[in-house]
């Protein structure tokens, strides 16, 4: 037996859903990588680039090309996120990830982004439906998803408010995919997400009142 066929074999069944090794270790191992982001640590990157890599096999064995997609974009920008966040620390005189709010310009970008982005990979989806079963919600957590990483990697508080936006739609579909453990994982990732906003959204309205007494300081 290959390390794959392992991956998408039975780890368990649970009230009548068949859980397997890939679903349920690479979404453990997001899990994880959401709670290093919540704490702003360097670390959810690597973290969220492994859960990428072992989701490919789960999505993969569900045929949801979406998902797959989404993994490997999961897996690219993890690779920029980090870069992102080294040279923030190397920035910041303690060495943290600076958190903000983002300004209307690039909320507008996220979301225009994301509606356009939505719709050319549904459309897609929908021409070619050998791609994906679920064409649209498919699509929308495909793009979502890319939407949420890169407002993470720039330190916007926003990015919370994509996963629960992605969450929404995530957890219905992975029950309907017979991917029964990342509909549990995305109930919990709710939970996480709402202690992480708020984290974000205090530690971004604290360093907003420390600006002018710094510059105040300075000059």
């Amino acid at each position: 037996m290959s390390v794959l066929d392992w991956l998408n074999g039975p780890a368990f069944t649970a009230f009548g859903q068949r859980v397997i090794w890939s679903d349920m270790i690479g979404n453990t191992v997001g899990l994880a990588a959401l709670a290093l982001g919540w704490r702003r640590s360097i670390w959810t990157w690597p973290t969220q680039f492994l859960s990428g890599v072992i989701l490919v096999a789960a999505y993969a064995s569900a045929h949801l090309s979406g998902g797959v997609g989404k993994q490997l974009l999961v897996i690219g920008v993890a690779l920029w996120g980090w870069r992102q966040w080294q040279r923030g620390r190397r920035q910041a005189q303690d060495g943290s990830i600076a958190v903000r709010f983002a300004t209307w310009r690039e909320r507008g970008l996220l979301i225009g982004g994301t509606a356009l982005g939505t719709l050319a990979v549904g459309g897609l989806f929908a021409l070619v439906p050998q791609l994906s079963w679920n064409p649209w919600p498919d699509a929308y957590i495909f793009v979502g998803t890319l939407a949420a990483m890169v407002a993470q990697a720039r330190g916007l508080v926003e990015f919370w408010f994509a996963w629960l936006l992605v969450d929404v739609v995530g957890v219905p579909l992975a029950f309907s995919s017979g991917l029964a453990f990342s509909g549990l994982v995305y109930v919990v990732y709710l939970a996480l997400v709402a202690w992480g906003m708020r984290d974000w959204w205090l530690r971004s309205r604290t360093a907003a009142a420390d600006r002018p007494a710094l510059e105040g300081a300075a000059a």
